[in-house]
């Protein structure tokens, strides 16, 4: 049987509006209208790097040009979304957390098998003096624990055990997220930090891995059942296969290949009614992207989709390296027309723009860089500096 071809215009807009990209960033980025982006998201990863601004705020700002940081303190406050992991750290939309059971208790296993290799012995022993610390005291860091315990000297990951304890805890849900200061997690027991509506739910492996699938889809609109796994990172890559299969023998999903840059078709499922959606127009406002932004998070997809190799360069030596280590992918209506290397010089209180560099066939005339220029004030007030300063080259 030949399947449906759907043209790669019609992918990359699905994929764009799915990821809350077409619409003109407009909106309050607050209140409600923060809590339905983040449901219709799901979640945004949480990253440290703050070179113009952290990623999760520069997700939600690249949607929402008046969002700010507190905003998502607020949603975390009022318990609309809660901290933990899928593929990395997120916040995530507070309905999901009763389908992260099967997470919590998986990572619990996997995690003292990981650990045994990672982190140093003895944090298995410091459970019971955590929890008890957090019950009677109230919240604490990994600042305020381990006072007696020897520092690690091996670099970021060389906990001392006290903090794995801590890391651990939170990862198998015994603790939550309860606030951030600056970047610093502050734990709580998890029966005082989530809701009862979403602590006291429980469900099925069954239906948690249906769940995930779903969503996946919902916000994909095309995927392989290896990318519904990897979507959420909370069932098996067998499990979102043999959940497709069962759709498809059902008539719940279809086959279908997608056209691709490269040009190799790929076969993917979708929903029957995936082409009956009607989608709003991509805008040609140009974004600046977080490299982490979910729309990108998937580089093989986001080649197949625009044409963009990224990859962040973190271990390539400076005189190695084509861009910058960590560079922002600039997206303007369905097209990613380049990346930039800026930074939020807080101390001189100035965005200093080191350098933009075109994709291939893309033309920077006069109205294209004022729009960039625009794009980059945007993110010079999320950052909090007034001034912005263009290296004399900056432009490649």
């Amino acid at each position: 049987m030949t399947l449906p071809l759907i043209p790669l215009a019609t992918v990359r807009h699905h994929h764009l509006a799915r990821h809350r990209l077409c619409e003109a960033p407009t909106g309050p980025g607050k209140g409600a209208d923060l809590q339905q982006m983040l449901e219709d998201l799901t979640f945004v990863q949480l990253d440290s790097i703050n070179t113009v601004a952290r990623a999760h705020h520069m997700i939600l700002h690249a949607r929402r040009a008046n969002y700010r940081p507190k905003a998502l303190d607020r949603m975390l406050a009022d318990r609309h979304v809660f901290e933990h992991w899928t593929h990395d750290a997120s916040a995530i939309h507070i309905e999901n957390f009763a389908h992260w059971r099967l997470k919590f208790a998986r990572d619990a296993v996997t995690l003292k098998a990981r650990y045994k290799n990672w982190r140093r012995a003895g944090y298995d022993e410091k459970f019971q003096t955590i929890l008890k610390r957090i019950s009677d005291h109230g919240p604490c860091c990994s600042g305020d624990v381990g006072e007696d315990e020897k520092k690690g000297s091996g670099g970021w990951w060389d906990w001392h055990p006290s903090k794995t304890a801590l890391e651990y805890l939170w990862r198998s849900a015994e603790l939550s997220v309860t606030r951030r200061e600056g970047f610093r997690k502050f734990y709580d027991l998890t029966e005082r930090v989530i809701p009862p509506e979403h602590l006291n739910a429980r469900f099925t492996p069954e239906e948690t891995v249906n769940h995930a699938c779903t969503t996946a889809l919902d916000n994909l609109g095309f995927a392989t059942s290896g990318e519904m796994a990897a979507f959420w990172d909370i069932i098996t890559p067998a499990e979102a296969k043999d959940w497709c299969a069962s759709e498809l023998a059902q008539g719940d999903l279809i086959e279908v290949m997608l056209e691709t840059a490269q040009g190799k078709p790929r076969r993917s499922f979708a929903r029957p009614d995936v082409l009956d959606v009607p989608l709003m127009e991509p805008t040609k406002r140009i974004r600046i992207l977080s490299p982490f932004d979910p729309a990108l998070r998937d580089r093989k997809r986001t080649e197949r989709l625009f044409d963009f190799h990224y990859r962040i360069e973190v271990f390539v030596p400076e005189a190695k390296r084509k861009y910058g280590y960590y560079v922002f992918p600039v997206l303007e209506g369905d097209r990613i027309i380049g990346r930039i290397d800026m930074k939020a010089d807080r101390a001189r209180n100035t965005m200093a723009v080191r350098a933009f560099w075109p994709e291939a066939g893309v033309r920077m005339g006069s109205g294209r860089i004022k729009a960039l220029t625009t794009a980059i004030g945007r993110s010079a007030k999320l950052a909090a500096v007034a001034d912005i300063e263009f290296a004399a080259d900056w432009l490649r």
